[in-house]
């Protein structure tokens, strides 16, 4: 697909113009209404593709939720079944569309590797995750930062203290998610580790209240979030953080998400994702 087009969606996806915009804007590059028209569903989500680790996996028992805090906060907790002791605990955040088929399918992906995960819905106090992408982006860019910190901060409360996990605590974020990471790791000193997948950066000043190991993915084609790369780095650096950073070469934003044909990369999604399960059991066991 034209480059220009996956650029387009993704500013777009991140608030940069609205549909009826995009819209007139994916018409004139791909020649016709028609062709827009015929177009949608290859840069859209195709959730029916979002079942790698089916609902009634026998390995996994998933449940949504209460956490304690924030009023109507919820989650979707997946443990593993046959697993004997206490497991470490893993806090997945969802993109900027809430926490949808795919994210809680990721969830379960995680906990079929013996972490017991979290999918968070950060929007659950205000009623909800929507079925309407579109509204549920609309929702995400309501969300005030404090709140979106008390959310993750109460949530790394709650897996802390679960009886069955062993105490540590790793977050995994994608897109807003990856941002929320990088968030929470300057504003929580019980995270242990985190994995951002193209995420927003925090301020170079915050990076030295970081506690947690870091792993950062990014996609070679994503200039707008590759654009802070060097500073944040800098700052670890010069923090004397612990991290690693992969930059995928031809990948898009969103390369993970295998639920949308247009930029999912099937060998970058699954490098990156045998190094973040990889690194979770280090830092979390």
């Amino acid at each position: 697909m034209d480059q220009r087009i996956i650029d387009l969606y993704d500013d777009f996806t991140h608030g940069g113009m609205n549909r009826r915009s995009f819209l007139d804007r994916l018409a004139a590059l791909a020649g016709s209404s028609a062709a827009a028209t015929a177009l949608l569903p290859f840069l859209q989500n195709d959730y029916a593709m979002a079942q790698t680790a089916q609902e009634n996996d026998p390995r996994i028992a998933a449940a949504m939720v209460d956490i304690p805090g924030p009023q109507g906060l919820k989650g979707y907790l997946v443990k593993p079944k046959d697993d004997s002791g206490k497991l470490p605990t893993v806090l997945v955040i969802h993109e900027n569309r809430g926490l949808n088929p795919h994210i809680k399918d990721v969830t379960r992906r995680i906990a079929a590797e013996g972490f017991i995960a979290l999918g968070l819905d950060y929007l659950s106090p205000m009623g909800g995750t929507p079925e309407d992408e579109d509204k549920g982006r609309e929702m995400i860019g309501q969300l005030k930062a404090p709140d979106v910190i008390a959310c993750g901060k109460a949530a790394v409360a709650y897996l802390k203290g679960l009886p069955d996990g062993n105490g540590k605590v790793g977050a995994v974020g994608f897109c807003w998610g990856g941002g929320a990471v990088n968030t929470l790791a300057v504003n929580e000193p019980d995270l242990n580790a985190g994995v951002a997948y193209y995420g927003g950066q925090p301020k170079a000043e915050d990076v030295p209240k970081i506690r947690a190991a870091l792993m950062l993915h990014y996609g070679g084609l994503d200039e707008r979030i590759n654009a802070g790369i060097p500073a944040y780095e800098a700052a670890l650096k010069q923090a004397g953080k612990t991290y690693e950073i992969y930059v995928y070469e031809g990948a898009n934003h969103a390369f993970n998400n295998d639920t949308n044909a247009a930029r999912y990369d099937k060998e970058a999604a699954g490098l990156a994702w045998s190094r973040t399960v990889e690194f979770l059991k280090k830092h979390l066991a």
